[in-house]
């Protein structure tokens, strides 16, 4: 197996291609076009077969997330996904392993919106249901998000921020599903 850490300037067109047909597939062909433009601008972890078929991504991106009135610099991780053939052979722990790097390296603080069967590979590693409320800066105002609240999860870097669970956290807007 190969496994790459990319940028998104990085990938070739053909790259691109790849990962969304990856995406199609893993989600069923429920993965929106506004679903793979936010999993772009930002480092994509690839792992290829011996055969260099591509079985496994995921990326993160930057966001702001507002806390306790602190704009904080958060990895979003965003598109995980494994081949069907290649599931449960640890892949997505390794696409999870590169991100976690990223996140460590660059960022305050780790986040994503998990489905219910993909929750137990993040409770796994570390990452825990955000207990508080969930909200979304829209162009509006703040807005709180109900139903993103159970399945938002976070992950503080070792040594990273420590977050308020009485707090909202406000995600920065975008089209599309904002988280």
């Amino acid at each position: 197996m190969e496994n790459l850490v990319r940028h998104t300037a990085e990938l070739t067109g053909t790259e691109l291609r790849e990962i969304r047909a990856l995406l199609d597939g893993a989600f069923d062909g429920d993965f929106a076009d506004e679903d793979f433009e936010h999993a772009l601008g930002g480092m994509h972890a690839l792992v290829r077969n011996a055969g260099g078929d591509l079985v496994a991504h995921g990326s993160v991106v930057m966001r702001r997330v507002v806390h306790r009135e602190r704009a904080l610099r958060t990895g979003y991780v965003e598109a995980v996904a494994v081949r069907a053939d290649a599931r449960r052979r640890g892949l997505g722990g390794q696409v999870m392993a590169r991100l976690e790097q990223v996140v460590a390296g660059a960022y305050a603080l780790g986040a994503l919106s998990a489905s219910e069967e993909g929750a137990g590979l993040y409770l796994g590693r570390g990452w825990a249901v955000w207990p508080g409320e969930v909200g979304a800066l829209t162009p509006y105002g703040p807005v709180r998000l109900p139903e993103e609240e159970g399945s938002t999860y976070v992950w503080a870097p070792p040594g990273g921020i420590r977050l308020d669970p009485a707090g909202r956290l406000d995600f920065d807007w975008r089209d599309g599903d904002v988280l």
